[in-house]
């Protein structure tokens, strides 16, 4: 039976593969997943995003992104959201976004709700109060483990990733690689710290979004540090991210959050690269230390695993990211979700009857 899924992602944030936050990427493997499988997918995002299915655009501030546009932003999602559920016939609505309260629509359809952020960046007492037809989903086993007795997590569905883009090789060159968000949560002056120790090049990847923290650490943090040993590429996606990727000695992932996943770190087996990360959240899930990567506390810890780090085989990570980190095992368990809160809607209605 084919589906309509209408995706709505993060009020402040594109929706492509090359964005840098894990959310939208994973809604746009969603949804490249759902029109290759003959299902109408429906993406409600900022103007300016991509997508396979069609794209429902959003009219959201850009520039500095205060509490101010944030609240135009929502009420853009919510106007938008209301109308499309108005105008397309529509199975199962999916909510990805750290604000979706602001804008979940009120109706009788299937809402699931990823929640792709630590739990405690929710509100929590709105998670509290979801109704009968809202499906919430931690994207790690470590993300599900930290929610509150009271809190009602319907499932784990743990992110994955398209295997086929990334490749790995044997002959790496001799840099060691950082992509992510550049802000204070994600360590990157700790990665800086990590190759200077190793006397390694550094290459950083990733986008400076308009939230004053972010450039504010950018350019006190960052910025002052690049020089020809440390260089700062920017957003990377397709070929050249998947180039940087495994050609890279190792990622390292000196995040100070609990991690929810990591998308980046999936990516980086997938190539034959190791993963060199902090143990927090589900980074202590991905990567296995001895074999397809190390677990430190410390940059210094992660300078001397940088030392170490080919010992460790690309074959093996490849192999791991193919058991584990699949975008195809993580799109049928979606579809095993979608299809049993239809199941269950419709036996709901027979009983009504």
């Amino acid at each position: 039976m084919s589906l309509t899924v209408l995706s709505v992602s993060y009020s402040l944030a594109h929706v492509s593969r090359r964005t840098a936050g894990g959310a939208e990427q994973v809604l746009a493997t969603l949804d490249e997943a759902l029109v290759r499988a003959g299902h109408r997918s429906l993406v409600l995002a900022p103007a300016g995003s991509r997508c396979e299915g069609l794209l429902i655009p959003a009219q959201v501030p850009t520039g500095i992104l205060d509490d101010e546009a944030k609240c135009e932003a929502r009420r853009a999602f919510k106007k938008l959201l209301d109308r499309a559920l108005n105008d397309y016939t529509v199975d199962i609505v999916h909510m990805h976004g750290l604000d979706f309260i602001h804008y979940m629509p009120q109706c009788d359809l299937p809402i699931v709700v990823s929640l792709h952020l630590p739990l405690s960046w929710y509100d929590l007492e709105a998670l509290r109060r979801v109704q009968s037809n809202e499906t919430l989903v931690c994207v790690s086993d470590a993300q599900a483990q930290t929610a509150p007795r009271d809190l009602r997590v319907d499932a784990v569905i743990t992110n994955g990733v398209d295997l086929s883009r990334f490749h790995p090789r044997q002959n790496k060159s001799n840099y060691v690689l950082a992509i992510s968000r550049i802000c204070a949560e994600k360590g990157v002056h700790l990665a800086i710290d990590a190759a200077e120790r190793a006397g390694v090049e550094l290459i950083i990847a990733g986008s400076v979004f308009g939230y004053s923290e972010h450039l504010d650490y950018f350019e006190s943090m960052i910025r002052p540090r690049l020089n020809e040993h440390i260089h700062f590429v920017g957003l990377v996606g397709g070929g050249h991210k998947a180039n940087l990727m495994s050609g890279a000695r190792c990622l390292l992932a000196p995040c100070l959050a609990p991690e929810t996943s990591s998308l980046v770190a999936m990516e980086a087996l997938a190539s034959g690269t190791p993963v060199i990360a902090f143990p927090n959240g589900a980074l202590s899930e991905i990567v296995i230390p001895g074999q397809t990567g190390f677990l430190v506390n410390r940059s210094e810890e992660m300078a001397d695993a940088i030392r170490e780090v080919d010992s460790l085989s690309p074959t093996a990570c490849r192999h791991e990211a193919e058991a584990r980190f699949s975008s195809e095992r993580m799109f049928g368990e979606y579809m095993d979700l979608y299809r049993s809160l239809l199941a269950s809607q419709n036996v709901a209605l027979l009983a009504a009857a």
